[in-house]
């Protein structure tokens, strides 16, 4: 449920960290008015970084509900039926997992006599 509060500017500016702290409670925002028309919108820094990752999924896949009820339909059919992990799954849709166990790593560690980094490699 969202709380909407519509203030003038000059209320907000006089009542600032009061809603500050309001804006903390999820789906609470107020919209600033200046000459009674809407000229801003201020929201917590969360529900912001929400909305923002939200329309970026979006906009990078825009038709993801479809594609939901798609694979939906599909698991219910028995389609996914046979494959066990993700690994299996995406690779029966095409893509290409790299095999990290062939990967070496670097270890830095610090000589505790001479302070100086040595790295060794490990597999």
């Amino acid at each position: 449920m969202s709380i909407k509060n519509i203030i003038s500017i000059t209320e907000a500016r006089n009542n600032f960290f009061k809603i500050t702290d309001q804006i903390q409670k999820s789906g609470t925002y107020f919209t600033l008015t200046e000459h009674g028309r809407a000229k801003a919108v201020i929201m917590s820094a969360e529900e912001f970084e929400s909305w923002r990752e939200t329309i970026e999924v979006m906009r990078e896949f825009p038709d993801l509900d479809r594609d939901i009820k798609e694979t939906d339909k599909a698991i219910k059919s028995g389609e996914y039926k046979n494959w066990t992990t993700l690994e299996q799954l995406l690779a029966k849709e095409g893509f290409q997992i790299a095999d990290k166990s062939l990967k070496k790593y670097e270890v830095s560690t610090k000589s505790k006599t001479k302070g100086r980094k040595r790295t060794k490699k490990i597999a």
